[in-house]
C-alpha cells in the first residue's frame, strides 16, 4: 500500500483550471514550456526594470503557483526577476510524475533562463522539496550561487526515519539523493535551516551541508525556526539578503 500511495504522501498538489487567471501585486508573465514527453509546464515570470539578476525558484511539495507566486514576491521587491514553475500535476501543469522527469523539467526551465540571462546572473533557490532539484541543477550547470531553505539529505533518509517499521529502501520511487549532487557543486552555497523543523530535521540540513566540498559555503542556523515560518525571523531575512547580494 505504501508503494502505491507514496506519491500521495510526498506530493500534495492543488490543481487549477487552465483558464485560471493569476493576480499578483508585481508585474509578471505567465508562460508554458513543453517537455520532451509532451507534458505542459506552467510558470510565472516576474520582471523588473534593470533587475539585479534572476532567482530561479523551486518550491515545496504543496499547493500551486497561486500560493508560491505570492511567496516569491519578496525577491521581486528586492530588485530581482523571478521564474517559478509548477511541477507536473500541480496547478495547470500536466504530465506524469517521476524523479527523472522532475530533474529534466528543472533543466528545461534553466535552459529557458539562459536564453534571457547570463549564467552568472542566475541564482538557484530551492525550498524543501525543491532543494533537491535546485542542487541537481547547480551540479550540472554554472549558476551564480545556490540557496537552500530547509533541505534534506535525501527523501529516502526522511522516509526511513518516518516509517522505521517499513522496508522503505526496497520500494521508494523517489529517493532523491541530494547528497550525490553536492559532490559536483562549484558555486557558492548558502543553507538555511530552523532548529525546530518538524518536517525535515535540522540535522538533515547539517548532514547535507557537510557533504558540500566547495569552500565558499555558509550554514545559517535559525534558532527556533520551523519548516514554514523562517521568514518570521529577522535573522533569516538578514541572512537571505546577504546570500542574495554577495559578490
Amino acid at each position: 500500500m505504501f508503494y502505491f500511495l507514496q506519491e500521495r504522501i510526498i506530493f500534495l498538489p492543488t490543481s487549477l483550471p487552465q483558464n485560471y487567471a493569476y493576480s499578483f501585486s508585481e508585474y509578471f508573465e505567465e508562460i508554458f514550456l513543453t517537455a520532451d514527453d509532451g507534458a505542459r509546464l506552467n510558470a510565472l515570470w516576474f520582471k523588473k526594470e534593470n533587475p539585479k539578476g534572476l532567482v530561479l525558484y523551486f518550491h515545496g511539495n504543496a499547493g500551486n503557483l497561486d500560493r508560491w507566486g505570492k511567496i516569491t514576491i519578496p525577491f521581486v521587491r528586492k530588485g530581482y526577476d523571478v521564474l517559478v514553475m509548477d511541477y507536473r500535476t500541480y496547478g495547470k501543469s500536466t504530465g506524469k510524475l517521476s524523479e527523472r522527469a522532475l530533474y529534466s523539467d528543472a533543466q528545461l526551465f534553466y535552459d529557458f533562463a539562459t536564453e534571457h540571462y547570463k549564467e552568472n546572473e542566475i541564482i538557484l533557490y530551492g525550498r524543501s522539496l525543491g532543494t533537491g532539484l535546485a542542487t541537481q541543477l547547480a551540479a550540472n550547470n554554472r549558476p551564480s550561487r545556490l540557496l537552500l531553505e530547509t533541505p534534506y539529505f535525501s527523501l529516502l533518509d526522511i522516509g526511513v526515519k518516518r516509517f522505521p517499521w517499513l522496508p522503505v529502501k526496497w520500494f521508494m520511487k523517489y529517493p532523491m539523493r541530494t547528497y550525490e549532487f553536492t559532490q559536483q557543486l562549484n558555486c557558492p552555497v548558502h543553507v538555511f535551516h530552523g532548529t525546530d523543523d518538524k518536517v525535515i530535521p535540522y540535522s538533515a540540513g547539517q548532514r547535507l551541508y557537510d557533504t558540500i566540498p566547495v569552500r565558499d559555503k555558509v550554514f545559517h542556523t535559525i534558532e527556533g525556526g520551523g519548516h514554514n515560518n523562517l521568514d518570521n525571523f529577522p535573522e533569516f531575512l538578514k541572512a537571505q539578503e546577504t546570500a542574495l547580494s554577495e559578490d
